[in-house]
């Protein structure tokens, strides 16, 4: 970026950190195959376990299987479909799937292929971002097969009480396995990855400032081994079987290395980041000249992502209007931003089809400072001033 741009679309992706450029440059010498059983490829397998334990350890992540993959999305489309898939009986039983309204596209349509194949779906409203925990209760029972639950949605910003729902789900249907998918969770205001008390959790390094085309799925309890998950990649066995494909090492070592910076500067990172979260906030409640915008603020709040819901003006002019003058948002997710259909998010969480169509996502990073967010509300309320309505 140049010195004149300000970036605030950290959960689009983030900037590489010099950890993360360093280790992949040291890890792309060790150009070993980490399958193959010669010397150089036992020296590419063994730095590719490092990373492994490297991540895990700094997750809390203790007891279980880490399993590389190429995307967020990938992880979450092995965890759901290789549960459904895992046995046949959850198809002949149409085995009973829980979600909300309001997962990642990565998640959903996932599950709206289950629903096809004749697994019975339910997909639970989430108000204000919160999930009802008696509306879960009542459909949970023992012909349950996953229950999957994001960590905090990536559009709104709403956190959800996993680990709440964990305990829910162990007690009333205890076959149930427990996908969370903590993309937007993991060190963004959830530091040990254990305490969710979940079987399967999805994150990925280029949230973290990492690299692009890595992802994670950690998976306890040894269910690898017990055929609770099926391989939907078949190959050469690699990733505990799970995952066939030549190990991304580079990408892995830089993956570790995003996330040992992470951890060890979270507190730090996330009271600067909720400082000017508050910031935003009151400038948004304060400034007449942005009293149209609405902050949408969800009844349990990641301290990152602000959603802002404009006075008519389509989402898509104001971010080409900040674009112009080198301020970066979104108007919602990165991975859907070209679809015309309203955000099943946005919807779920109570906004009407108007008002999605008119909300932007501001989300923070470490390196972004009150001056940022001066002048991203200098240039909002320019154009709430200037823009065409509808």
């Amino acid at each position: 970026m140049t010195p004149n741009e300000i970036y605030l679309d950290n959960s689009a992706t983030t900037p590489l950190c010099d950890e993360a450029r360093d280790a992949w440059l040291s890890a792309v010498e060790n150009f070993g195959n980490p399958s193959s059983l010669h010397a150089r490829g036992s020296a590419a397998a063994r730095a590719l376990e490092e990373a492994r334990r490297t991540i895990a350890t700094s997750l809390g992540l203790r007891n279980g299987d880490l399993i590389f993959t190429a995307s967020g999305s990938e992880a979450n489309n092995i965890a759901i479909l290789g549960r459904a898939y895992a046995k046949a009986r959850f198809r002949e039983r149409h085995a009973k799937i829980i979600s909300t309204a309001s997962e990642h596209a990565s998640v959903r349509l996932p599950l709206e292929r289950l629903r096809e194949d004749g697994f019975d779906l339910h997909l639970l409203p989430t108000p204000k971002g919160a999930i009802d925990l008696g509306a879960l209760a009542s459909i949970l029972d023992r012909n349950t097969a996953l229950v999957t639950v994001m960590h905090t949605n990536n559009e709104t910003g709403a956190v959800h009480d996993v680990a709440a729902i964990t305990r829910l789900v162990r007690k009333a249907a205890p076959d149930a396995l427990i996908h969370c998918d903590a993309t937007q969770g993991a060190l963004h205001g959830c530091r040990d990855l254990s305490t969710l008390g979940v079987d399967m959790i999805t994150f990925s390094a280029h949230k973290l400032e990492g690299p692009h085309g890595i992802g994670a799925l950690w998976i306890g309890r040894d269910l690898i081994k017990r055929g609770a998950i099926a391989p939907i990649i078949l190959g050469g066995g690699q990733e505990s079987g799970l995952r066939s494909g030549t190990s991304d090492l580079p990408s892995a070592a830089a993956f570790a290395a995003a996330v040992t910076r992470a951890a060890g500067a979270y507190a730090s990172e996330i009271a600067q980041i909720s400082s000017l979260r508050e910031y935003l906030l009151s400038k948004l409640s304060g400034d007449e000249a942005l009293a149209e915008a609405r902050a949408n603020i969800p009844i349990k709040a990641a301290p990152h992502i602000i959603s802002i819901t404009l006075p008519s003006i389509k989402s898509e002019t104001m971010l080409n209007h900040l674009s112009a003058r080198g301020i970066y948002i979104s108007s919602g997710s990165a991975c859907s931003s070209h679809k015309r259909e309203p955000s099943a998010a946005l919807s779920s969480f109570g906004l009407t089809a108007r008002e999605a169509d008119t909300t932007i996502r501001v989300s923070l990073g470490r390196r972004n400072t009150a001056a940022d967010i001066d002048a991203f509300c200098e240039a909002l309320a320019d154009g709430i001033r200037t823009l065409v309505r509808f």
